[in-house]
């Protein structure tokens, strides 16, 4: 009943479409339907044989957003009730961030999805935030909610938002 996407994929030495199947008998419909709502199929049939190209240990000839999105493609071919997504963009450059934000957003209200993370980008559009600090829970809402209520909360979403300038050297 659930599916579980880590901060770190796990990819085995065997071609995407098995990769993205984890040991189940798929069709080969059902795995590009998984990898195109996750943002993957785009890049897979670049490959030099597309899906079933031969990925090395650990998927080592892909970029960290394309992991994740093959990650994010097995997870979407479970079909589970239950999504968790585990520091999924903690590594990963704002484009492929933006990617996997576009793969969670189409699955919205279609499986309930529970996201760890710490860049307050990836949960910005949550139904429901939690906000911990030290393990503890500290509030809960939406964004709106939050930025009014959690001090902690609103300086780190502004931090986030800031836009750092030098200072002008006058010579």
């Amino acid at each position: 009943h659930i599916s579980y996407v880590p901060q770190r994929p796990f990819l085995f030495i065997d071609t995407v479409a098995a990769n993205i199947a984890f040991g189940r008998e798929f069709s080969r419909e059902h795995i590009i339907a998984s990898a195109v709502k996750a943002h993957a199929d785009e890049f897979i049939r670049r490959l030099p044989k597309g899906y079933d190209t031969l990925l090395a240990e650990a998927g080592k000839d892909l970029s960290g957003g394309q992991q994740q999105r093959v990650a994010i493609s097995r997870a979407i071919a479970k079909d589970a009730p239950i999504l968790i997504m585990d520091e999924a963009t903690s590594a990963l450059d704002m484009i492929s961030e933006n990617h996997i934000k576009e793969a969670m957003e189409s699955l919205r209200g279609k499986v309930t999805q529970i996201i760890i993370a710490h860049r307050l980008s990836t949960i910005e559009d949550a139904d429901l935030i939690i906000y911990l600090e030290e393990g503890k829970k500290i509030a809960e809402g939406t964004k709106d909610e939050l930025l009014k209520s959690c001090p902690s909360f609103r300086l780190m979403w502004e931090l986030m938002h800031s836009t750092h300038r030098l200072p002008e050297i006058v010579l």
